[in-house]
């Protein structure tokens, strides 16, 4: 009879719960902004509104830096790694039910998709819309990152046995090498990969996966320095990390006077107008910064159990804030369907101002819906999660670290 691996001790992270609430909530804003006509009517606050699509990054800095804990941890300790049957099984049950909702709800409730062919629906139906197509359909238009966070989650097992190999044991330059081709590829997606690719084709392919790998190499560094100080051995650049995320202010000032950055047309219009690839790369490199400076002290910070709380840990970890950011994903999922329906059922014209109140109207109704898709579709299909029937007997549970925060994507 083998004897099965000890449990990893579980390490908590309260602050990422309600992180995940601000990437929903900067996400639905940008969209009512746009909608309500704010972006060119209100100078520079305008186009910081236009710049809230950075929730995306911060999305993908959470999923790169919770996500490959994991294997991280279990090449430090040579232990089990994760099982990919069943990590692949777990993010299914926490992607697909609510997904499949929401695009249900758009592609019956919505009347510009009444003309969609059957082969757009099912294309929308397998989150796949962004590969045959410039866009989603209507009231589905965010879902292309979530079709990128899938694609990610498909291709991080093979991310990490490149990083740790089969050999027990963590090798940081091999690790860090891999990450920086991540980000190689990227830039290189942004200047020509994404142009070469699209050439002649009715698709938008820097709307995919390696245009965004820097964002999730980003989060992947920080579970690496993460998993490097808890076991002693932090080197120069985990250390000055350390230092930084000491500083939550001045962390969070800093990704603030970034965003400023990004808003100047260094990186891009904010309306529709294509960008060059030099502003495209500009934006996106500039966002994984920002991403990476608000994960940075919630994840690397050293407090003493006896410390005072700062305003950062009030903020983010009271119970309101980290519920939202339990239900943060079905209200990224299902705001837009619902910004239709508030359009439609006030009778706004788009474009036409109103935008603080079409905010107010989508948010509220918003969390009202993601509460019920919680508690009536997220939690019990999460229940199936042990069900899995290629399940290795002794294989390391994927996400076991992440458990007690519930701090999985979105």
């Amino acid at each position: 009879m083998t004897t099965p691996p000890p449990e990893r001790v579980v390490e908590q992270f309260p602050h990422l719960d309600a992180l995940r609430a601000v990437g929903a909530v900067a996400v639905l804003t940008t969209h009512t902004a746009f909608w309500g006509g704010e972006y060119t009517d209100n100078g520079t606050a305008g186009r910081l509104l236009a710049r809230l699509d950075v929730g995306v990054a911060l999305f993908f800095v959470l999923s790169g830096f919770l996500l490959s804990r994991a294997w991280l941890q279990a090449a430090a300790d040579s232990s089990p790694r994760p099982e990919t049957g069943h990590y692949l099984w777990k993010r299914f049950l926490r992607i697909v039910p609510v997904y499949l909702v929401a695009v249900l709800a758009a592609l019956w409730f919505i009347d510009a998709n009444a003309a969609l062919t059957t082969g757009d629906r099912a294309a929308a139906l397998l989150l796949s819309s962004s590969l045959v197509d410039p866009s989603f359909p209507a009231g589905l238009t965010h879902m292309w990152s979530l079709m990128v966070e899938v694609h990610f989650y498909l291709l991080l097992p093979l991310l990490m046995l490149l990083a740790t190999g089969r050999r027990g044991g963590l090798d940081v330059r091999r690790t860090c090498a891999v990450l920086v081709a991540m980000l190689v590829v990227s830039v290189w997606w942004h200047l020509d990969g994404a142009l070469r690719v699209g050439e002649g084709r009715s698709i938008d392919a820097g709307q995919w996966l390696p245009a965004y790998l820097g964002w999730f190499a980003v989060g992947i560094g920080l579970a690496l320095a993460q998993v490097l100080l808890v076991r002693g051995r932090a080197g120069r650049g985990t250390t000055l990390l350390v230092r930084l995320a000491a500083q939550p202010g001045v962390c969070w000032s800093a990704a603030g006077g970034l965003l400023l950055v990004a808003s100047t047309p260094v990186a891009g219009p904010v309306l529709l107008a294509a960008p060059t690839t030099g502003q495209s790369l500009t934006k996106n490199l500039l966002y994984a910064a920002v991403g990476g400076l608000l994960v940075l002290p919630a994840v690397l910070r050293q407090r003493h159990a006896d410390a005072p709380a700062t305003t950062f840990d009030r903020l983010l970890t009271n119970r309101g804030a980290r519920h939202l950011g339990l239900v943060s994903y079905g209200i990224f999922c299902l705001h837009l369907p619902l910004l239709h329906l508030v359009m439609w059922a006030t009778g706004w014209e788009l474009f036409a101002g109103r935008g603080l109140q079409i905010w107010v109207l989508t948010l509220v109704i918003s969390v009202i819906a993601a509460e019920a898709a919680y508690r009536l579709v997220e939690r019990p299909a999460l229940r199936l999660k042990t069900l899995h029937p290629l399940r290795r007997r002794g294989a390391a549970p994927a996400e076991k670290s992440t458990a007690a925060t519930g701090s999985t994507t979105r």
